[in-house]
């Protein structure tokens, strides 16, 4: 693991909520605990690379920004053979179960080649780890050619500011793909809690600030798409175990301390009543934003002088 950490800014955004940093990474503290959300990080990691496939890439860096236990890691790794992945998240307890997730891999793998060749495999073909904020990543400039996030960006308080890194850090024409919640995300816990004191449920960016986000911070041709995903429970205490699980409430404004039992069997009772559907099961709702873009080619030399592109005609 690269020693790399960054210092993590106060958000000054105006389109995005009161996240604290500090919290986010103590959410992420307990991989066993987010273990229990790994499910949806699968699906959507899936669905990712639905998209991917009908883009032509063939890049010889690809940055995982908040690669957390590090899944994405060797899926890239399968993808893109030749290519080094490099894998970036803010919590140290994460970045440590991805390690131990690549070296038990590559041990299993060792075993299995050893019965067919003479050499072992070498440590170039796991992912470099580093802990970093997607704001102020610890890379050069121009030093990927492509940037993959899954279910990461809503945990930080200034999105644009983190498009405008990864703008950086790409080389030109390389792709930025990401996925993270939106609005409609967790909406009926949010309508549960809407009569208790304090905020409880993040207000995710919407599909459509993003794309505008993204064109501001200099990526040419945006895509963006949203889908909806309904996951149902049995119980309001699973449901909320899993919200649990997928970040919890890392706003600086949330209500400190334990919610009352009297506020607790309230917001519960309106899970119950008003949310379980005919068949039983209480439902929850996830908005899933997919957005990809491209870094474009300059459009101004270093020196500020404009840069106009024409094709001679052909003969």
């Amino acid at each position: 693991m690269l020693p790399v950490s960054a210092e993590f800014p106060k958000s000054d955004s105006r389109l995005s909520a009161p996240i604290d940093l500090g919290r986010v990474r103590h959410l992420f503290s307990d991989p066993v605990k987010v273990a229990e959300s790994v499910f949806l990080r699968r699906e959507v990691a899936s669905r990712m690379h639905e998209r991917l496939a009908v883009i032509k890439l063939e890049p010889g860096v690809v940055l995982d920004a908040g690669c957390g236990e590090g899944a994405d890691l060797s899926t890239l790794q399968k993808r893109f053979g030749q290519a080094t992945i490099l894998g970036i998240d803010a919590s140290h307890a994460m970045l440590r179960e991805a390690q131990a997730v690549q070296n038990d891999g590559l041990s299993a793998m060792n075993r299995l080649l050893q019965q067919w060749l003479p050499a072992k495999m070498g440590r170039d073909s796991i992912a470099k780890l580093a802990c970093g904020n997607f704001a102020q990543l610890p890379l050069a400039d121009n030093a990927v050619d492509a940037v993959w996030s899954n279910l990461s960006l809503h945990w930080h308080p200034q999105p644009d500011a983190v498009f405008s890194e990864w703008r950086r850090v790409l080389r030109q024409d390389g792709l930025l793909m990401f996925s993270c919640f939106g609005p409609d995300t967790f909406k009926e816990l949010r309508a549960a809690f809407a009569e208790t004191a304090g905020m409880h449920v993040l207000p995710f960016v919407d599909m459509h600030d993003f794309g505008d986000m993204l064109v501001n911070a200099g990526f040419s041709t945006p895509v963006m798409d949203m889908e909806l995903l309904t996951i149902t429970y049995g119980t309001v205490d699973k449901l909320i175990a899993d919200v649990r699980a997928l970040g919890g409430n890392p706003l600086d404004t949330r209500l400190r301390g334990l919610l009352g039992r009297h506020a607790w069997q309230a917001v519960s009772e309106r899970l119950e009543a008003r949310r379980r559907t005919s068949d039983g099961k209480i439902p929850l709702t996830i908005e899933v934003v997919y957005g990809h873009a491209f870094r474009p080619a300059p459009r101004v030399t270093s020196s500020g002088e404009s840069i106009i592109r024409f094709d001679l005609p052909r003969k």
